[in-house]
């Protein structure tokens, strides 16, 4: 809800703070699919339980982030020469 009220201010973000939150989504998604691999070794029930609440969690602030980077614009560069 957060992200809707900043994207419809016209939040702008940079090329920078972009490449970092693309990096993020990766890492959160490569985490989410090993540890989502994990879970056929596992024989207790509520281990079992809390692992999957981890890659569930991993990949929802991925998809978080991915509609956050949807909805906001690059931030253009200042001109060097006022006009």
């Amino acid at each position: 809800m957060i992200v809707n009220c900043a994207v419809q201010d016209g939040y702008e973000i940079s090329p920078r703070f972009r490449k970092s939150i693309e990096e993020r989504i990766a890492r959160l998604e490569l985490d989410a699919a090993s540890d989502e691999a994990q879970i056929d070794r596992l024989e207790d029930l509520d281990h079992i339980r809390r692992q999957m609440r981890l890659v569930t969690a991993q990949r929802t602030e991925a998809l978080r982030m991915r509609l956050f980077l949807d909805r906001a614009r690059p931030r253009l560069p200042h001109p060097l020469i006022e006009l």
